[in-house]
């Protein structure tokens, strides 16, 4: 089985890759990554040997060389993109180019293609700022740029549904310790503060819930999509659903000197909240770690990077 896994070397990339070399079945995994994100950690301390997979950098939008890469391979993972926290504002250019009109691209290669199955991973911030619930029956409201380049190249990838099994999976806000770990995400960047300043922010009064999954368990469920009888469609990888404050208080548990500065406490933050999929949930196997016991992982991780 070959594999083509775009945005490869970004944080979920790397962590699947890793997965995905282990697997006897499979015999050449193309790494398709344009390293805007000066990812290069997955070529230095993933533990990578050489020979499986193979590196070619490269943009969404060069139709060319995707055309010539789908045509080597089985099974296509598009995790490429223009990434931000879910609901961020910024940079509307970027985020329609790469996530939108390049998931076009990919799509249109693959569709002139043998490829047999097609995994995207979209987000979702899909759904908008809500203080409702949103469930695969609700009606997508993306409300930042981010949000609706990805639901844009959902229905690009909705195409492929009659031509393969193809798989879009929602992504909650993701967190936990990666070779090419982002900062961006708020567990991560709290932990990382808490860790090394000490301190961390809060913005708003902290009630704000989020949708969260870990890292081990979504790269779980991506491996799992590979072979698993699944009916294709659209799913929801959200493990947890949490208040800013509660996600704070989980972290001072660990760090009790850690202060807690807030930042506008009066201002009422967004949130997005998104039911757990049990189906698409029922994939992970060997992730059942508690929340402080993910959190004590990340903390062990920084810890002991750090005594290096």
């Amino acid at each position: 089985m070959k594999i083509l896994v775009t945005g490869g070397a970004g944080y979920i990339g790397t962590e699947l890759i890793r997965r995905l070399v282990d697997i006897p079945e499979v015999e050449k995994i193309i790494l398709y990554d344009n390293l805007s994100r000066g990812n290069y950690n997955i070529f230095l301390h993933s533990g990578i040997k050489r020979g499986k997979v193979q590196f070619v950098k490269g943009e969404l939008l060069d139709s060319r060389t995707l055309k010539n890469i789908v045509k080597q391979v089985d099974v296509v993972y598009h995790l490429a993109a223009r990434v931000s926290t879910p609901l961020s504002n910024e940079s509307s250019h970027l985020f329609e180019q790469v996530n939108h009109w390049g998931t076009a691209e990919l799509v249109y290669a693959v569709e002139e293609s043998d490829v047999k199955k097609f995994i995207y991973l979209s987000s979702a911030s899909v759904y908008g700022a809500s203080s409702e619930e949103m469930t695969l029956d609700s009606t997508p409201n993306p409300q930042s740029f981010y949000g609706i380049s990805k639901y844009r190249g959902e229905q690009h990838v909705l195409r492929l549904m009659d031509k393969m099994p193809t798989y879009i999976v929602r992504c909650g806000n993701v967190y936990g310790y990666g070779i090419s770990m982002r900062f961006d995400a708020v567990i991560n960047r709290f932990m990382f503060d808490a860790s090394f300043n000490g301190r961390i922010s809060i913005y708003g009064d902290g009630m704000q819930r989020r949708s969260f999954i870990y890292i081990d368990k979504i790269t779980e469920i991506l491996q799992q999509l590979l072979n698993v009888e699944l009916k294709p469609g659209i799913y929801n990888a959200v493990d947890r659903v949490m208040p800013i404050l509660e996600v704070a208080s989980e972290i001072q548990d660990l760090y009790p000197d850690m202060e807690m500065l807030y930042i506008n406490q009066h201002m009422k933050m967004r949130e997005l909240i998104v039911q757990p999929d049990d189906k698409i949930l029922s994939l992970i196997q060997s992730s059942r770690l508690t929340f402080k016991e993910e959190l004590e992982s990340i903390m062990k991780r920084f810890h002991d990077s750090s005594a290096q």
